[in-house]
């Protein structure tokens, strides 16, 4: 399978995301912090740290977090320190990632149920996907629905989402 090529905003959407992830405490390794950095780079992404966290060698994935860093310094791309924006970002990258056929509506409705709504209390906003993704884990034969449907249902929950606020405007 070929991977589909990144386009610019992808790769801050990306870099942002990777970003976030550890903002939230998450053990994210050296290797993908050099691949948000080399995906970016191949996307036309410039910044003066980046070409050098792209091409660290294996033996230099210890400078990979300082690097990173300094690629989100000068691309103005700091996560949000609060936690629920934090989450919020993380809930509008999922979507995008679902509306851009990137993520499986499935899995993406599931990732925004359990390490999202969670956390911010269920807020009404989430809750088109988190019942898509309740009804996609429970789903039977016997509904009389297909799965293709509701993965539908998940897809458009994602597009409603992204349409209601732009990503980093949400003060909750």
């Amino acid at each position: 399978m070929k991977k589909t090529e990144m386009n610019h905003d992808d790769a801050l959407h990306q870099i942002s995301h990777v970003a976030g992830e550890r903002a939230l405490g998450r053990q994210v390794g050296s290797d993908r912090l050099i691949q948000a950095g080399l995906d970016a780079l191949m996307a036309g992404v410039e910044s003066p740290s980046l070409a050098m966290l792209a091409g660290l060698l294996r033996s230099e994935e210890p400078e990979a977090p300082d690097l990173f860093n300094q690629v989100l310094e000068e691309l103005g791309l700091q996560p949000p320190a609060d936690p629920r924006a934090a989450k919020w970002a993380t809930a509008y990258w999922i979507a995008r990632q679902i509306v851009n056929g990137s993520l499986d509506p499935a899995a993406g409705s599931h990732l925004i149920w359990a390490d999202v709504a969670y956390d911010l209390g269920y807020p009404d906003d989430l809750q088109p996907l988190v019942a898509c993704a309740s009804n996609l884990e429970d789903w039977d034969e016997s509904w009389g629905i297909s799965i293709e449907t509701l993965k539908e249902e998940a897809f458009e929950a994602a597009e409603q989402l992204l349409s209601k606020q732009a990503p980093g405007e949400r003060k909750e």
